[in-house]
């Protein structure tokens, strides 16, 4: 059996690159980025084309865990609870679905759909709300957000509940936290229309600290020594701490540090000032 000449196989290697080159076809994804880049950079596609397709790619790359809504932040309505208690933070909290949950927060028994307890109000009664939830779409944090997006198309969910490997609830994603990572964030009239910080930034002996910053990366930043099991961020933790989810303006002191909302919407925490506290 004859084997290939090692200038031959050099050889062969710099045609089929010539090849390639000439023909105009990327061969992996950064090349297909580029490719587009120039089209846009040449007027063939716009800015916002450009951007939703750089969003789908990376769509493809990402899980659940990187965009669901910490358990932290979560606001979700227990079964026991009263009618009118219900009601309130369904009023309060501006979202149109809320997970339920029975005795214990991991035991989640379906969504409640804010139209749905709307229309009892309409009727005149107050009913139990287990009688108006519908299904709960339970995921593993590993779960792609392609996937992920596919499966809401199918099944017409807008919420699913993300769990841990023990089973308790991680988190919550909807199909518009899916779909802002295409097409940019989704403001309604309940969004900050501020931007939002993406790292901690320091500012006159203070610093803005993204609610979303981990709590491991916030200790080696800070000298802290706060502690990451129950909570993977910052955000999480500080609105565990305050017991409710908390609005811009409000503050709370913990290890040492006192932690100010200066950026919230309706369904979570984006930012706190931080500064030492003052003995």
């Amino acid at each position: 059996m004859s084997e290939d000449h090692p200038s031959t196989t050099a050889h062969r290697s710099w045609f089929d690159r010539l090849s390639q080159a000439l023909s105009g076809e990327p061969r992996n994804i950064e090349e297909l980025l580029e490719e587009l880049r120039q089209a846009q950079a040449n007027g063939l596609l716009s800015n916002d084309t450009l951007s939703m397709v750089e969003g789908a790619i990376e769509v493809n790359d990402l899980t659940v865990a990187d965009v669901m809504v910490p358990r932290g932040q979560v606001v979700s309505l227990a079964a026991n609870a009263p009618f009118k208690d219900n009601l309130a933070i369904v009023i309060e909290s501006g979202h149109s679905r809320f997970p339920v949950h029975g005795d214990e927060k991991d035991e989640i028994l379906g969504i409640l759909l804010a139209k749905d307890l709307l229309r009892c109000l309409a009727e005149g009664v107050t009913a139990d709300i287990r009688l108006l939830l519908r299904p709960v779409a339970l995921i593993p944090a590993s779960k792609k957000l392609n996937i992920l997006l596919k499966e809401f198309r199918l099944s017409h969910n807008h919420m699913a509940i993300v769990v841990d490997e023990y089973g308790g609830v991680a988190g919550l994603i909807t199909i518009e936290d899916v779909l802002e990572q295409i097409v940019g964030d989704i403001d309604d009239e309940h969004d900050d229309d501020d931007g939002e910080s993406r790292q901690v930034t320091e500012l006159d002996g203070q610093w803005l600290v993204n609610a979303l910053t981990p709590i491991a990366e916030f200790n080696e930043r800070f000298g802290s020594n706060f502690l990451d099991e129950e909570f993977d961020t910052v955000g999480g933790m500080i609105t565990a701490e305050f017991g409710h989810l908390p609005e811009a303006g409000e503050e709370v002191t913990l290890g040492g540090f006192d932690f100010h909302v200066s950026k919230a919407d309706d369904r979570r925490v984006h930012q706190f000032t931080v500064r030492v506290h003052a003995d």
